[in-house]
């Protein structure tokens, strides 16, 4: 058995080695897909919480139908970044009747 070893010690080291990377990978892409998960949450939520200054925006000067220009400005941005999540709902309506509104 020792001459067997002796004979293949490179064939042994290489299996080892072989091994160690398999579970390095596989612990290092689980740490991965988690962190994935995470930001996808992180994300949906940034998304939410931007969707809701918009509607809360428009529900404040719809009665008025005039909206300050800096406050136009300031749901752009919010808007773009909105956007560029992925949002495309009753947000976009809304945020183009603020952007029709009359500046004051």
């Amino acid at each position: 058995m020792i001459a067997y070893i002796s004979a293949h010690w490179v064939e042994w080291i290489f299996a080892a080695l072989m091994a160690a990377l398999g579970w390095g990978y596989k612990n290092v892409s689980a740490r991965l897909k988690k962190e994935q998960q995470k930001n996808e949450a992180i994300a949906e939520g940034v998304q939410a919480l931007l969707r809701e200054s918009i509607v809360e925006n428009y529900n404040r000067y719809k009665e008025e139908n005039s909206c300050p220009l800096v406050v136009k400005q300031s749901v752009s941005r919010v808007f773009e970044a909105y956007h560029k999540l992925g949002g495309n709902d009753i947000a976009t309506e809304l945020y183009n009747k603020i952007l029709k509104m009359e500046d004051e």
